[in-house]
């Protein structure tokens, strides 16, 4: 994995994350809204998206979806600070490969 699609609109996380990938060899883009994460997934030209759930045009789980409908196969890690067991299961079954809480290390 080389490209890496952070989706994230509080640009102080989008930084910390995008700036520890880039600092261990990852080529990142941000984005910020659901509509651009959409867009730029179905690109094909992403080996990971790194999505947060609460979006500003969307909720993340909406994008995850649209995204697996567009069979766009890209593995999806959710990043967020939603920490209920029902968020968890509901990413994960709708085609997440991972989730993970805010904050993180």
């Amino acid at each position: 994995m080389s490209r890496i699609l952070i989706v994230e609109d509080e640009e102080r996380i989008a930084s910390f994350v995008r700036k520890g990938l880039d600092a261990s060899g990852f080529t990142t883009t941000v984005v910020g809204t659901g509509a651009e994460a959409v867009d730029y997934a179905v690109t094909g030209g992403f080996d990971l998206m790194l999505l947060d759930l609460g979006l500003p045009d969307t909720d993340g789980f909406d994008v995850l979806r649209r995204v697996r409908s567009l069979d766009v196969d890209i593995p999806v890690v959710i990043l967020t600070a939603r920490d209920g067991v029902r968020d968890t299961v509901t990413g994960l079954e709708i085609g997440a490969d991972d989730y993970v809480t805010k904050p993180f290390r």
